[in-house]
């Protein structure tokens, strides 16, 4: 399975909606639901550390590898 993305778990949790994260991290929401739905093939450091500051998160909370 690989890496699993827990992006929507975390948006739920800090009852936030992708658009508004997005538009606060500054990138576009097809970017953000690529991400979303596990389909990224990669993600900036940057993008990664922005979006845990916004939802007070570790990288962790976010990505995890399932076999």
């Amino acid at each position: 399975m690989g890496i699993v993305v827990n992006l929507d778990v975390m948006l739920a949790k800090r009852k936030m909606k992708s658009k508004e994260l997005a538009e606060t991290i500054g990138i576009t929401e097809a970017n953000l639901s690529i991400l979303k739905s596990g389909k990224a093939k990669a993600i900036r450091f940057s993008t990664l550390e922005a979006i845990c500051k916004e939802l007070e998160c570790q990288p962790g909370d976010l990505l995890e590898y399932s076999e």
